[in-house]
C-alpha cells in the first residue's frame, strides 16, 4: 500500500509565509473570523480525515471499480466510498467554502484549495464526486433564482445531494456549439429535456439521495452554435415546489465507461428522455453560467495534478531512501551495507528534485490563485476585486495546464525510481500514472487551456491579467535586486519576465497577419508562461523561508530546490520560445 501524509508544514509555509494569506484574509469581508488558529484547525482535521478515511480506500477503489446494473440503471461505488462520503458530509466538508446564507461555512477559497489537495492526494477518484458538486454549487449561487437556490443549492451545500456538469455529447466533444440536446418549455415554467450526454463524472452513484444535473441544451428558438445554448437544472428525482422529493425523473445512466484510471469514479453515459428541469439564467446564455462552473473546476483539476504529484513524490522519495542499489560513483557511501540507497545516484536525485520543484512551486501557485478568488469576492475595494478577478482568470489555464502536465512528468519519474517494481500494481505507482493521465483531458485538454490563455485572456481581453502579473513580478525583482537572500534568482527571473512580455507581443503581431499563428504557438506559450510563473513563486519561497519557522534543513531544501528549478527547469523556456518563433509555417497540412 502506498503511503500518504498530509504535507501540513509546506501547506502552512505556502499560505502564511510566502503569500501572507492570514493577513490578506484578515482584511477582507468577514475576515476577522478567519483567524490562523481556525485555519490551522481545519487543516489538521482535513489531514486526519484524508489520511485515515480516504487514503486507505485508494488502491482498493482502483481494484474494485464501480459496478453498473443495467436492469436498474444504477451504479454501486467501491466498498467504503459511500461511508466515506457520509463522514465527509456529516463533517461539513461539502459546504466548507459555500456562502453562509446557503448553509455553508463561508471559509476562504485558499483554505479550500489546501483541503482539496489533501482529498485528491488521498483518493483522486473519490474526490471527483464532491468536485462536481462544488461546480454545481458555484453555478447556482451565481445564476440560480431564489427558488432554485433554496431548492437545489442548500441540499448540495449540506452534502445531502450531489451535482454534475452535463456538457458534451457523442458528436460534439469539446465543440459545444454542436450539441443537440433539446429542452421544450412547458406551461408551468418547467422544461422537458431530451438527449444523450457522455463522459459525465458522478452522473450516477450511491452517495446521495438526489443528484442535480446541470445540463446544456437548446430551446426551440435557439440560434445556431454556442450562442444558442441554455442551462437547465434536472434532478434525478423530481422536486416539488416546496422542495420535497417526488417521483423518479426521466434521466438515467445508460452505461459507465471502462477507463484506464480513476476507476472508483463513475463516468457515465446519461440519457434524458423528457426529463423535467428548470432554466438557469437567461435563455441562450447557458455558456455564461457553465463557465462559472468550468473556471472553478479547471482550477480544481490543476490542484488534482498537484495532489497526485505530491503522493507520487512521497512514495518515490521514501523508496529511494530505503532501496539499496549499486554503489555511489565515488565509492561506497554506506560501506556497512551491501549497497547504497538510491539517493546517492545523481539521476535519482534529479528525478526527485523535479517532482519537488513542481509540487512545492505548484502548491504556491494553487494557493495564490485561490487567494485571488477570495479577494475578488470579499475585498471592499472594487478596483482590488476587479484586478483579482482578471488575475485569477489569467492564471486558471496556466494552473490547470501546467500542473496537470507536470503530473505526467512527476508520476513518470516516480515510477522510474521504482524501476520494474513501479510497473507492478502492488507498489501503487502505476495507478498514479494511470489516474493522472485523465487530468490533462477533462475540463479542457492542454491545447484548449492554451487557446483560452493566448486567444482569450491575452488577445480578446488585451492581456489584462498578464499585465497585473508582470507588474507584480517586476516590482518583486526591483525590491529585492540587492537582497542577498534571493539575489541569485532575481537576474534570471527579471530576464525571463521581460522575455515573456516580448514573446507575447511578437505572437500578437504575427497573429494579425495570420490568426493560425495563435494555434501554432498556444501550447508552447502555456508552458513558457507556466515555467516563468513557477520561477516567481520559487523566488518568493526562498525569500520567505529565511524569516519562517521552517527547520534549518527545510530552509536549505527550499534554496536547493529553487536552485535546481532555476538551473534545470526554467531554461526549458528557451526551447518553447524557439518553437513559438518557428511559427505555423513549420506545421504543414497532413495529406
Amino acid at each position: 500500500m502506498t503511503i500518504y501524509k498530509a504535507p501540513l508544514t509546506d501547506m502552512r509555509f505556502a499560505l502564511y509565509d510566502v503569500l501572507g494569506a492570514d493577513t490578506v484574509l484578515g482584511r477582507l469581508e468577514g475576515g476577522e473570523a478567519h483567524t490562523r488558529d481556525l485555519l490551522d484547525a481545519v487543516l489538521d482535521e482535513a489531514a486526519r480525515f484524508n489520511e485515515q478515511v480516504l487514503a486507505p480506500l485508494n488502491a482498493s477503489g482502483d481494484q474494485e471499480g464501480c459496478h453498473y446494473d443495467k436492469a436498474t440503471a444504477t451504479v454501486t461505488t467501491p466498498k467504503g466510498f459511500k461511508e466515506a462520503y457520509r463522514q465527509y458530509a456529516e463533517g461539513g466538508w461539502a459546504g466548507l467554502t459555500a456562502h453562509e446564507k446557503f448553509g455553508g461555512q463561508g471559509l476562504p477559497a485558499a483554505l479550500g484549495a489546501m483541503t482539496k489537495e489533501m482529498i485528491d492526494s488521498a483518493n483522486l477518484a473519490w474526490g471527483i464526486y464532491p468536485l462536481l458538486s462544488h461546480g454545481a454549487t458555484d453555478a447556482l449561487e451565481h445564476h440560480g433564482t431564489e427558488w432554485q437556490q433554496e431548492t437545489f443549492l442548500k441540499p448540495l451545500v449540506e452534502g445531502r445531494w450531489t451535482g454534475t456538469m452535463c456538457l458534451t455529447e457523442p458528436q460534439a466533444g469539446s465543440d459545444l456549439g454542436l450539441l443537440k440536446t433539446r429542452a421544450e418549455p412547458q406551461a408551468d415554467g418547467s422544461y422537458l429535456v431530451t438527449g444523450t450526454k457522455i463522459f459525465i463524472s458522478a452522473g450516477e452513484h450511491d452517495f446521495s439521495e438526489n443528484i442535480v444535473h446541470l445540463v446544456l441544451a437548446r430551446l426551440p428558438d435557439a440560434p445556431a452554435g454556442s450562442r444558442g445554448i441554455s442551462m437547465i437544472v434536472v434532478p434525478k428525482f423530481k422536486v416539488n415546489k416546496d422542495g420535497s422529493l417526488g417521483e423518479r425523473n426521466a434521466v438515467a445512466a445508460g452505461a459507465i465507461e471502462h477507463k484506464m484510471g480513476i476507476k472508483g469514479s463513475a463516468t457515465c453515459v446519461m440519457n434524458f428522455d423528457g426529463a423535467e428541469g428548470w432554466l438557469i439564467g437567461p435563455a441562450h446564455k447557458g455558456l455564461m453560467a457553465m463557465f462559472t462552473m468550468m473556471n472553478a473546476a479547471r482550477l480544481a483539476v490543476g490542484i488534482q495534478g498537484l495532489a497526485v504529484s505530491e503522493r507520487a513524490l512521497q512514495n518515490s522519495l521514501n523508496y529511494a531512501r530505503e532501496r539499496l542499489q549499486m554503489r555511489a560513483l565515488t565509492g561506497p557511501a554506506f560501506p556497512d551495507k551491501p549497497a547504497d540507497p538510491l539517493t546517492v545516484h545523481p539521476d535519482v536525485r534529479r528525478m526527485l528534485l523535479t517532482q519537488r520543484a513542481f509540487v512545492e512551486g505548484g502548491r504556491v501557485l494553487a494557493a495564490y490563485a485561490a487567494l485571488q478568488s477570495d479577494i475578488e469576492t470579499r475585498d471592499a475595494d472594487p478596483q482590488a476585486r476587479k484586478n483579482a478577478g482578471e488575475l485569477l482568470s489569467f492564471l486558471i489555464p496556466i494552473a490547470k495546464g501546467l500542473l496537470t502536465e507536470a503530473a505526467q512528468e512527476c508520476t513518470k519519474e516516480a515510477l522510474q525510481i521504482f524501476g520494474g517494481h513501479g510497473y507492478i500494481a502492488e507498489h501503487g505507482m502505476e495507478q498514479f500514472v494511470r489516474d493522472a493521465r485523465i487530468i490533462t483531458l477533462y475540463e479542457g485538454t492542454t491545447g484548449i487551456q492554451a487557446l483560452d490563455l493566448l486567444g482569450r485572456k491575452i488577445m480578446q481581453l488585451q492581456g489584462a491579467g498578464l499585465k497585473h502579473f508582470l507588474n507584480e513580478i517586476s516590482a518583486f525583482c526591483q525590491a529585492n535586486a540587492e537582497n542577498d537572500t534571493v539575489k541569485a534568482f532575481i537576474g534570471p527571473l527579471a530576464v525571463a519576465t521581460k522575455t515573456w512580455g516580448d514573446v507575447t507581443q511578437a505572437i500578437a503581431q504575427r497573429a494579425q497577419a495570420n490568426p493560425e499563428e495563435l494555434g501554432a504557438a498556444a501550447v508552447d506559450y502555456l508552458y513558457f508562461s507556466g515555467y516563468v510563473t513557477l520561477a516567481y513563486f520559487w523566488a518568493r519561497s526562498v525569500l520567505a523561508a529565511g524569516g519562517s519557522t521552517l527547520s534549518a534543513n527545510d530552509k536549505q531544501a527550499k534554496r536547493d530546490t529553487a536552485t535546481f528549478y532555476f538551473t534545470r527547469i526554467l531554461p526549458r523556456i528557451h526551447v518553447h520560445k524557439a518553437a513559438i518563433e518557428a511559427g505555423v509555417a513549420t506545421l504543414p497540412e497532413l495529406l
